[in-house]
């Protein structure tokens, strides 16, 4: 490790920028920085030759929303995890927190999913965890679908799963089988609605919440950011049309202000015609 030099670790980081993504590249170089600290700490090393280097920057990519009409008819092409459709939409639950809700983490008198577990695939095996925030809450949903959630919990036992797998176990990854085409993919293509992750799926709950008018501390508490601040960056965008918003709301204010008639008078004044002078 001595003999590693910050040039070193530019001329490898340039190298890899080539060829490969700016998310991939920041994780290769997160696992070499995070060593090399360790060795910085255990005074192995003076300093940390990694740090400082220029790094890829990481593109923002553009998320892909839903309309209520899209989601019903992705729903329906999912057949019998039309509902895992629906409750990803409406709720904005990640993959890994609905694989591992439980039924006594569905309270339909309250319209509320608890989210306190996440299980998610890992080299093919599935590690159950906390949610990815580390932090229980409490996710509202539609009414609509308090009918459907009470027949998917109707008969089991409070520890069971509600979305289990084919074995009964946890949801696997979207893909059916080995080879295939995945479930979700063959669900979009039939419903006729643009190409996306059913990560994606979280986006859409997010940009719902803001047409049914949630504010940003709402969407935070929903989607288990961290602050507020984290909500507006991820999903700046949606919150666009609230400038229109607020200049409406302010011009509504300013309007029956005395300055506006002082200058309405004086417009009047000016657009007046010689001969209107002499009525």
């Amino acid at each position: 490790m001595g003999d590693i030099r910050h040039s070193d670790v530019q001329s490898w980081i340039s190298k890899l920028s080539a060829e490969k993504g700016a998310t991939t590249v920041l994780r290769a170089y997160g696992v070499l920085a995070g060593i090399l600290d360790v060795a910085v700490k255990d005074r192995r090393l003076g300093s940390n030759p990694a740090r400082g280097v220029n790094l890829p920057r990481k593109m923002k990519k553009k998320h892909a929303y839903l309309s209520p009409g899209q989601i019903s008819e992705l729903a329906e092409a999912s057949g019998d995890r039309a509902l895992l459709v629906l409750v990803l939409s409406y709720t904005g639950i990640r993959w890994g927190e609905a694989a591992g809700l439980r039924v006594r983490d569905v309270d339909l008198s309250r319209r509320r999913i608890n989210v306190t577990e996440n299980a998610v695939e890992v080299g093919g095996r599935i590690e159950v965890g906390t949610p990815k925030s580390h932090k229980k809450r409490s996710v509202p949903f539609p009414n609509s679908l308090t009918r459907p959630l009470q027949q998917a919990v109707g008969g089991k036992d409070p520890a069971d799963l509600v979305f289990p797998g084919a074995d009964g176990d946890y949801m696997r990854r979207t893909r059916v089988s080995s080879g295939s085409r995945s479930w979700f993919k063959s669900a979009l293509s039939t419903a006729d609605v643009p190409a996306m992750t059913i990560h994606d799926l979280r986006h859409t709950a997010a940009s719902l919440a803001v047409s049914a008018g949630a504010n940003v501390k709402a969407i935070q508490r929903m989607f288990g950011h961290a602050s507020a601040a984290m909500t507006l960056d991820v999903y700046s965008d949606l919150f666009d049309d609230d400038l229109d918003d607020v200049a409406t709301r302010l011009d509504h204010m300013l309007s029956v202000t005395n300055v506006v008639k002082m200058w309405s008078d004086s417009t009047r004044k000016q657009d007046q015609t010689p001969a209107d002078h002499f009525v």
